[in-house]
């Protein structure tokens, strides 16, 4: 957790505070503090994080709490040394400085978010969120992001070009979010159409422990009978699958699709509650 923060602060004191380019979260916060008034971004960093960390701990537990609270120090103390750092990105077109930084950003956010840590402020709330309802971290991030980048229109030293740049920034920051902390749980809708159904279907059954559903269907060509597998599994086991198919039979015929959620036994459980009638 210390090397992930160590990357989300860098990105923010090499590549965005030093163009001013404002970004979401209670870092973008306290950026917008710092650019209008001179506050120290470390300062606010801690005092807002302070009153969100008593409400995570609450709803997430003392672990949750433990952690946060080491994060939230750890990043305040960055953001003391990194500023005297010499180094700062050198790009002159902020469109780069805002896509690097957000990615960065994102990426050390993830890592946390890994280790079942948190940075604080709308991190606290995804995870919050997360754990009721089927909702994306990086949903969460955009929505409070766009409002609080929104902000900056009121500094009299900023234009739209600026509200851009952060809108960048909250792009690639919720895009690369959702990219490390959902790509290895994706999953792929497979159809295979052959002849040699039954051979391949134990195949896949006792050997690959998938599971399989066989769907009647006639070949309208020679208008035959005949049976379709389907197999639903995650997108890194799809070329296992593949592999097992080929080696019964070479000429089978493939469809591969992807699917936006997939719910029960071996995959994700569905968080969000029925309501009980009276």
């Amino acid at each position: 957790m210390a090397f992930a923060l160590a990357l989300y602060v860098f990105s923010w004191t090499a590549f965005l505070i030093p163009n001013e380019i404002t970004a979401g979260g209670v870092t973008g916060m306290s950026s917008i503090l710092n650019y209008a008034f001179g506050i120290p971004i470390s300062l606010s960093y801690l005092a807002i994080n302070a009153v969100l960390l008593i409400a995570g701990t609450i709803i997430m537990g003392k672990g949750f709490g433990f952690k946060t609270i080491f994060c939230v120090l750890v990043s305040s103390l960055y953001f003391e040394i990194f500023p005297h750092i010499p180094w700062t990105s050198d790009i002159d077109d902020n469109l780069i400085n805002s896509i690097i930084g957000g990615a960065m950003s994102a990426t050390g956010i993830a890592l946390v978010f890994t280790q079942g840590g948190s940075t604080g402020g709308i991190d606290i709330i995804a995870l919050v969120i997360n754990k009721y309802k089927e909702v994306s971290p990086g949903k969460v991030f955009m929505t409070a992001d766009f409002l609080i980048i929104s902000s900056i229109l009121f500094l009299p030293d900023k234009s739209l070009q600026d509200l851009v740049y952060g809108y960048v920034v909250t792009v690639a920051f919720s895009y690369t979010v959702d990219y490390i902390l959902t790509g290895n749980k994706q999953s792929v809708q497979m159809l295979i159409i052959t002849s040699k159904y039954e051979e391949i279907a134990d195949k896949l059954c006792y050997e690959l422990d998938k599971g399989v559903t066989a769907i009647n269907s006639i070949g309208w060509y020679k208008k035959s009978n005949s049976m379709i597998i389907m197999v639903v599994t995650r997108k890194d086991k799809m070329y296992e699958v593949m592999g097992a198919v080929k080696e019964v039979d070479p000429h089978a015929f493939l469809t591969v699709s992807t699917v936006m959620g997939v719910y029960g036994e071996g995959f994700e459980q569905v968080k969000a509650g029925t309501k009980k009638a009276k």
